[in-house]
């Protein structure tokens, strides 16, 4: 499958649960972090949801 990479650019400080938990999830721990995942419906909804933190690295 194709890979999509992910980079965190806003703390997670002061926003809701669920949404650090999209992050974890994500395999997103610091600022400036860039993982690399599989890209699938599952992880594309994940990225919407913290789409204010993150961005999609090309």
């Amino acid at each position: 499958m194709a890979t999509i990479k992910i980079k965190q650019v806003k703390s997670k400080i002061g926003y809701p649960l669920d949404q650090k938990r999209t992050l974890q999830c994500l395999g997103l721990r610091k600022i400036s972090q860039v993982v690399e995942v599989e890209d699938s419906p599952s992880v594309r909804g994940m990225i919407r949801k913290v789409h204010h933190l993150v961005t999609v690295v090309e």
